[in-house]
């Protein structure tokens, strides 16, 4: 498989649009994570969706004729969401084990 550097830059605006929508979902602020962050979580993002839609062969039938499709886009930003989920599911129980090993205060 041949990557282009067309599909590279393909790629870094999939992933910084679906981190962006994502992060701006979840915080709740017009920045969202930030721009590093929010790319970082959209490209991942855009892996898991893409392996997600592909393994539950799921097609949106938005195809079109320019690199960038919306379907790339929606899959990248369901990706993202996926992984915050997971990332939030692991902090809190993280948080809940520190708080089981703490010995309680007398």
């Amino acid at each position: 498989m041949k990557i282009t550097i067309d599909q590279v830059v393909a790629w870094l605006i999939v992933g910084a649009l679906a981190g962006s929508l994502a992060g701006i979902l979840v915080t709740g602020k017009k920045e969202g994570f930030g721009r590093l962050l929010n790319l970082g979580v959209g490209l991942a993002g855009a892996l898991i969706g893409g392996l997600l839609f592909k393994l539950l062969r799921i097609n949106l039938g938005l195809l079109g004729d320019i690199t960038i499709s919306l379907e790339e886009v929606i899959e990248g930003f369901l990706g993202a969401l996926v992984l915050l989920g997971v990332i939030w599911v692991v902090k809190k129980r993280m948080a809940a084990r520190k708080l089981k090993a703490q010995p309680a205060a007398k």
